[in-house]
């Protein structure tokens, strides 16, 4: 790898934003822009599906196909690059901002902070009945997610929620994998679980991790700690750790708290693909992860019994 390469490679690792990417290769921006507007235009929701599955991940190299340094540094750039333009779209239609910055009102900014957070952005368990009385009357709630996901806050868990999660548990060893700031697993201890937190610190430039939240990606933490029961909140769609969850023969369930859009979250190929498990959705915990607007679903998984 030449040494320009080597550095491309290396600024790609920092997370650039999309202006840069842009100033730094304008003719790839114009060609992600192509396909993109390519896409719409022929207006078909599976292959902008498989298109978000795919750019979700960065590319994995395929037997029997060779391909130059440079072509995986440009496929890298444009990957990045339509991540971000997507991210903008979704921003716009999940918030109704087109232009300029989100930003919360001073009512909906103070409410919203009494009732999701305990100080700036630690969150706390949220009092369902207090929630579904506030929540409607927020004129501006349609911006909160956009706003808190750039801090890696995905959701809000209720009282209720935690509590059943609790009994799910049920004094089983726990291990929460991807836990991002240890939110669920302080929620949880707080319950009486025997839970432990890690993550691999890799969104280190947007959460803030604490040091009860240990430094373990999810095979090195599923192998050290072998736990009854695993849960994650939010799995990036289409990840590559979630598969060593099925292999590891202390498991007996998996809790995954998430999307019913498969493109959102979780790698649903190692759901679909593992024989070891039962796979249901929980309609009722599901209800429980707030906001509703963002269609959440808790799905588990049992280790069937043998024979």
């Amino acid at each position: 790898m030449s040494r320009r390469t080597a550095e491309a490679v290396a600024w790609l690792q920092t997370d650039p934003d999309l202006d840069s990417l842009v100033d730094a290769y304008p003719a790839e921006w114009q060609r992600v822009r192509r396909d993109l507007d390519a896409m719409i235009a022929r207006d078909d929701a599976e292959e902008l599906k498989a298109y978000i599955t795919q750019v979700s991940r960065p590319e994995a190299a395929r037997p029997g196909r060779a391909r130059s340094q440079r072509d995986r540094l440009l496929a890298e750039v444009r990957r990045q690059m339509a991540i971000h333009l997507l991210k903008q779209q979704i921003l716009s239609a999940s918030t109704g901002v087109t232009e300029g910055r989100v930003r919360f009102g001073l009512v909906n900014g103070f409410v919203a902070q009494r009732l999701l957070f305990r100080r700036a952005l630690e969150r706390k368990p949220v009092p369902l009945g207090r929630f579904r009385l506030i929540w409607p009357l927020l004129t501006q709630r349609r911006r909160l997610m956009p706003l808190v996901q750039k801090r890696g806050i995905w959701c809000f868990y209720s009282k209720p929620l935690v509590r059943r999660l609790a009994r799910l548990i049920d004094g089983r060893s726990c291990l929460e994998i991807a836990a991002g700031d240890g939110t669920l697993s302080r929620f949880l201890a707080a319950e009486g679980v025997d839970v432990v937190a890690t993550d691999d610190y890799s969104w280190s430039g947007s959460v803030d991790f604490p040091a009860d939240v240990l430094e373990e990606d999810a095979r090195t933490a599923l192998k050290r700690h072998s736990p009854k029961v695993v849960i994650c909140s939010w799995p990036p769609a289409g990840n590559a750790f979630e598969r060593f969850v099925f292999s590891t023969p202390s498991v007996e369930l998996y809790v995954v708290i998430g999307s019913r859009h498969r493109e959102s979250t979780g790698d649903w190929d190692a759901y679909e693909r593992q024989t070891g498990f039962t796979m249901t959705t929980d309609a009722r915990l599901s209800r429980l992860v707030l906001p509703p607007e963002v269609d959440h679903a808790v799905h588990l998984f049992h280790r069937r019994e043998p024979g």
